[in-house]
């Protein structure tokens, strides 16, 4: 084989590999953001984390939905 039939071969191969792990790549891409998120702000992670232990999911949604209304409005008013 010469060198031009070589790379042509390897080119097509790697395409066909690049198509074959499309899929698992936009799977691993969500655990992937999350990972990222929790790398890039660990102590917010943390402070969620203790929050939702010591007050529990439903204790921890009610306090949280009126402060998220409350800042929400904030911003509105900031701009």
């Amino acid at each position: 084989m010469t060198r031009e039939e070589l790379v042509a071969r390897s080119a097509a191969q790697r395409t066909a590999i690049i198509a074959a792990a499309e899929p698992l790549l936009r799977k691993a891409a969500v655990p992937d953001r999350l990972f990222s998120y929790v790398r890039r702000y660990p102590v917010a992670v943390g402070v969620a984390a203790a929050a939702v232990a010591l007050l529990g999911g439903r204790r921890l949604l009610s306090v949280a939905a009126p402060l998220l209304t409350l800042y929400s409005l904030f911003r509105q008013i900031a701009r």
